[in-house]
């Protein structure tokens, strides 16, 4: 897909050569062809360059002083943004343009150069940057399709097994808590059967942004099945997580779920499991499994409450904390 980045005068091209002249007739070329251009005369510069003015495409000298072009390339290649490159020099052998091509540069030019050849060939690598970035949003879209759930905007179970073992042992490296908590909405299937299926997934896109606006940046939250939601809190003590809990219940109870033709008060019940931080390691399956016991003994307790697991003191000892008084459902 076009976008208004593919107008010649929104493209910006970076220059980077040590000769003066050469500076000129590229930057020239470019700038009456309607490109916006920015020079540089060795690899430091273009790259500090690079990280404040975000260029499209680089035409990149091999022979300058200090940082040289093949030098600057590696920096660049090791980026995460990709930035389309060619190398325009003087050294015109097919080994020198076979170890620049080799060394990730997208084309190569010899000097001395043709303007109008020069030009096609930096249109050639802007359209091919353009279908890379197309695809690349394209793939992102796909991933977003496959690890979000549709009703709630939180991960689905696909994804969620990995990047939870991911942050287990991201928590065990640097010796820091993690906290699983599990969370059911209490008597759901009364809000199915007393009003019907679509105002149930109302209440669960609702709970779904709610728990997406009550989490940080460095959390993040599933939706574990039917009305169930599994909620991943990085470098949280026992005591931060009691809090979340205790928060992001009572935010709940006092929700008002309210569509056109129905509204309704609910409660949850809650279970997590908090890893010991001196012997944080743990299988991510495992504490799922351990906060999912804490939930079934909050849901055996009379639900709306909360139940936790210290892995650090026992992890079969279940340790009980009362939310709220039960709130009628209406």
């Amino acid at each position: 897909m076009a976008d208004l980045d593919q107008d010649t005068n929104l493209r910006r091209v970076l220059v980077v050569d040590d000769d003066e002249l050469s500076q000129q007739i590229l930057s020239k070329t470019l700038e009456m062809d309607g490109y916006q251009v920015q020079v540089a005369s060795d690899g430091n510069e273009a790259l500090t360059v690079i990280n404040n003015w975000y260029p499209h495409l680089i035409l990149l000298d091999i022979n300058m002083p200090g940082l040289d072009g093949m030098q600057t390339l590696k920096n660049l290649r090791q980026k995460t943004n990709y930035v389309s490159t060619i190398f325009i020099s003087a050294n015109s052998n097919p080994e020198d343009i076979i170890k620049g091509l080799d060394a990730g540069a997208d084309d190569y030019i010899t000097k001395p150069f043709d303007p109008l050849v020069m030009l096609s060939r930096v249109r050639t690598q802007l359209r091919i940057k353009d279908i890379r970035d197309d695809l690349r949003r394209v793939n992102g879209r796909l991933q977003e399709l496959v690890e979000i759930d549709d009703l709630t905007g939180l991960f689905n179970m696909r994804s969620l097994y990995s990047k939870l073992q991911n942050e287990v042992e991201r928590s065990a490296r640097y010796g820091r808590s993690l906290c699983v908590l599990m969370m059911d909405m209490d008597h759901f299937k009364n809000v199915n059967d007393d009003h019907d299926h679509l105002f149930g997934s109302f209440v669960l896109s609702e709970v779904g942004k709610i728990i997406r606006e009550n989490i940080r940046k460095v959390d993040f939250a599933a939706r574990y099945g039917g009305d169930e939601f599994l909620i991943v809190l990085a470098e949280c003590t026992p005591e931060g997580a009691e809090k979340f809990a205790q928060r992001l219940g009572d935010y709940i109870s006092k929700h008002e779920f309210k569509n056109e033709n129905h509204s309704i008060h609910l409660t949850t019940s809650i279970g997590y499991a908090v890893t010991d931080s001196e012997h944080p390691y743990v299988n991510g399956k495992e504490l799922v499994r351990v906060a999912d016991k804490a939930l079934y003994t909050a849901k055996e307790d009379g639900r709306n409450c909360i139940r936790s697991v210290d892995l650090g003191l026992n992890p079969d000892a279940i340790q009980k904390s009362r939310r709220r008084p039960d709130i009628k459902i209406k």
